[in-house]
């Protein structure tokens, strides 16, 4: 069997952001139930110099529409980062699950020897697709939605290992 780079991305940012977005419904369960204003989750962080919850959220999309498009050398959408609750990070999830499950996947075919050009500071880099997914957008991606997760969990969320990975 022969995996291709849409292997490797597509169905791994689709399966995590679903884990994500159930985790959110737990946050808004949570937070309903025990009457905190949710803002109290969203402008959560474990450490004044890490982004808060929202920030997270928003930049674990990020990576999984930039991560997918760039592979498949695609434009990369452009989200406005004004999220500021559950309901519209719901909302930003569903919109990048639904933009990543409407690339084809021939556009995947031979990125491997692609090179793809990211922004980074101060300036754009280039780097081999392979490359950028296995060691950029991938880590990227799971540092953001585990960081999420953590913020939760250390803020009371009941959640356990099972609801950071998903149904598999």
């Amino acid at each position: 069997m022969t995996l291709s780079l849409y292997d490797l991305s597509v169905p791994v940012f689709t399966k995590s952001l679903q884990a994500l977005s159930e985790v959110l419904k737990k946050a808004a369960s949570h937070a309903e139930h025990k009457k905190i204003d949710q803002t109290v989750f969203i402008n959560a962080r474990l450490a004044p110099d890490m982004f808060a919850l929202g920030r997270q959220v928003q930049l674990a999309s990020d990576f999984a529409k930039g991560g997918a498009a760039r592979v498949a050398g695609v434009d990369v959408p452009s989200y406005a980062d004004t999220e500021t609750t559950f309901e519209e990070l719901q909302a930003r999830i569903s919109k990048t699950l639904d933009f990543i499950g409407s690339i084809p996947k021939d556009k995947f075919v031979g990125a491997e020897n692609r090179d793809i050009v990211v922004p980074m500071r101060p300036e754009p880099k280039t780097f081999n697709a392979l490359v950028y997914l296995r060691h950029g957008a991938l880590p990227n991606f799971f540092f953001h939605t585990t960081t999420t997760y953590d913020i939760l969990r250390h803020n009371g969320v009941e959640l356990g290992k099972r609801d950071f990975l998903g149904v598999y």
